[in-house]
């Protein structure tokens, strides 16, 4: 049985990325294409994919864990009847191939531990050829090769490595296992302990250059650090989570591959890293973004792969049972050939706070948003799919409207406010037609509310993003009443939905439940700001950082009759929204830079 999705943590090199659940047990979540794609438990749940655990024999054993402070090196202290045992986990910083470290050791009484390996390739469907060499275990298959060295002894059980020992206080073990091309030879070996310092060190550095100072600190840098954490070093990409195939719904069959990079979370990314003070990494972000973009603007893609690869082709693996019964499992995503108007809005905003935030000059940056702007002229009057990647007949939705108009609006203040060269006289005559199509074709003046799509009552929390991204004043009545209409209809004990699930359809054509939307819920919490419900803000804020699990993670969804967390994990679009939030609530000076709608320029104009 799989463990609760709250009940793991992360740990990264920003290469690639594992996922270590309370019961000891090691999930490797490789991200697509680099260090292989399908390397050894990339899928939570799937026990036929592999895992890597290392726990007290006593299956009474409890733990508490924590991450070392300023660290993404988590602690876990196991108590037994016996005594405690401490288990460090960690991914060193990457200087050659990828590894992971394991260091056991005994706290008090004398504890019997267990280690069990279960080494699968390709998602679980080829089982490697596993040998002993000079004292290290290594499995071949294909393209892939794992090698397992320390001073724990396993043998061979069936199709699983397995291996026990004792500890005393102060006694201690260390494993470290290592993906690399089946082709070279055995990497190098790495000191357990010195490897722990280098890495402590390295990830405590980057803590300290946060400059972030408000509500609930601790939270936005743990935020922060999943950013990094998510972030592919050699091209600067983010992925949006390091997870395939985790569930809207226990059961469902919502269940998509989010190891890619989404442009609709350039701007968030954007915002979080600089309001963090991470320059040289929003800086890279924005340099991915340029890359992967360039080409046919007609053909702008919602997603990309780490160094922009245009096909992720999605498959279905129907040899694995699923998260908890989740079938099918996916692995690619299909929702990369769909229309969705909004990103052009989210890729020139995004530009457009790089300039006011100081980033400097794009050699082809402004030509590169000419282009789009020119493409998005007519595409603007097309149905999309929408921001939730409906997988249905497209529909004019008035997010994606809305966010046409952001693109046109951002192009146009690019251009006054940096002395950029543009048609802003066309640009502003198509910014106040789709600004009033959408007021007159997206209001519901009966119900006093926007919604989802034209001339049809359903609600949309994206939505919120009306006053965040300035298409209308959070004092404009229009928006207080779509507020009013969300409250209403799409909160769940206090949280948002992203709209009414018994009038959607999922991809098999059956009423699909799914949890409450985390970012959504942050948003709401943004338009209380602006509406001056301050306190109605910080209480629903603290309640969303309250959700988070023992080590300050967030999914995308929330259960809230279950309590359990919700989709892939941990969520880089929670996270983002969690420091945007924290961000609003804090000091004017900071809370007026995370503001997407203030558009007064603090940089120099660009070459």
């Amino acid at each position: 049985m799989a463990l609760p999705i709250e009940e793991y943590a992360l740990i990264g090199d920003t290469h690639t990325a594992a996922l270590i659940g309370s019961d000891g047990s090691i999930n490797w979540a490789p991200f697509p294409r680099f260090d292989s794609g399908a390397c050894f438990a990339a899928l939570l749940g799937t026990p036929e994919n592999g895992r890597w655990r290392v726990a007290p024999c006593d299956p009474q054993a409890t733990c508490r864990r924590r991450y070392l402070p300023g660290t993404l090196v988590l602690e876990t202290l196991f108590e037994t009847a016996r005594g405690k045992v401490r288990v460090v986990d960690f991914m060193p910083v990457r200087d050659g191939a990828p590894n992971i470290v394991r260091l056991i050791e005994g706290v008090e009484g004398d504890v019997e531990m267990q280690v069990e390996l279960v080494m699968r390739f390709d998602y679980g469907r080829t089982v490697p050829w596993v040998r002993k060499q000079d004292h290290t275990l290594t499995a071949i298959a294909g393209p892939d090769g794992i090698c397992v060295r320390g001073d724990v002894t396993l043998r061979g059980e069936g199709l699983t490595s397995t291996g026990k020992f004792s500890l005393r206080p102060g006694e201690r073990r260390a494993m470290v296992l290592t993906w690399f091309p089946s082709h070279h030879e055995l990497p190098g070996t790495i000191d357990p302990l010195q490897a722990l310092a280098v890495t402590e060190t390295w990830w405590r550095e980057w803590s300290e250059r946060c400059r972030y100072q408000g509500p609930r600190r601790e939270a936005v840098l743990t935020s922060l650090r999943v950013l990094k954490a998510l972030t592919y070093e050699p091209t600067g990409g983010i992925v949006a989570a390091p997870t395939a195939s985790l569930p809207e719904w226990c059961g469902g069959s919502r269940n998509w591959d989010y190891r890619f990079c989404w442009l609709r979370d350039a701007t968030l990314t954007l915002n979080a890293l600089m309001l963090g003070g991470y320059i040289d990494e929003a800086q890279r972000w924005r340099e991915w973004l340029l890359r992967a973009v360039a080409g046919d603007p007609a053909r702008l893609q919602i997603l990309y792969g780490l160094a922009g690869e245009r096909r992720l082709v999605e498959l279905e693996l129907p040899w694995l049972d699923g998260y908890q019964g989740s079938k099918p499992v996916r692995i690619g995503n299909a929702a990369h050939e769909q229309l969705q108007l909004d990103v052009y809005g989210e890729v020139m905003d995004a530009m457009f706070q790089a300039r006011r935030f100081g980033l400097g000059a794009s050699q082809w940056g402004w030509d590169l948003e000419v282009h789009l702007l020119e493409s998005l002229k007519t595409l603007w009057r097309q149905p999309d799919e929408g921001i939730w990647e409906v997988r249905g007949p497209r529909r004019h939705f008035v997010h994606s409207k809305m966010m046409a108009w952001v693109a046109f609006d951002r192009g146009i203040k690019s251009a006054e406010q940096f002395q950029l060269k543009g048609p802003l006289d066309e640009w502003r005559r198509i910014r106040d037609e789709i600004h009033a199509e959408v007021c007159a074709r997206g209001f519901d003046e009966k119900r006093q509310t926007f919604t989802q799509t034209y001339e049809r009552p359903d609600l949309d929390a994206a939505l919120l993003m009306m006053p965040l991204v300035g298409f209308l004043p959070a004092s404009d009545p229009r928006v207080s009443g779509t507020v009013r209409a969300i409250e209403g209809e799409l909160l769940h004990d206090g949280f948002v939905r992203r709209y009414r699930t018994e009038t959607a359809k999922d991809v098999d054509g059956q009423n699909s439940p799914e949890g409450v939307f985390l970012p959504c819920s942050f948003w709401l919490a943004d338009v209380y700001v602006q509406l001056g419900r301050r306190a109605d803000a910080e209480r629903l804020f603290n309640r969303l950082v309250d959700l988070s699990n023992d080590v300050g993670l967030l999914s995308e969804e929330y259960d809230p009759v279950g309590r359990r967390l919700l989709g892939n994990f941990p969520q880089a679009f929670s996270h983002l929204a969690l420091v945007t939030t924290a961000v609003n609530l804090s000091p004017d000076a900071q809370r007026s830079e995370a503001h997407r709608g203030q558009c007064e320029a603090k940089a120099t104009p660009d070459a």
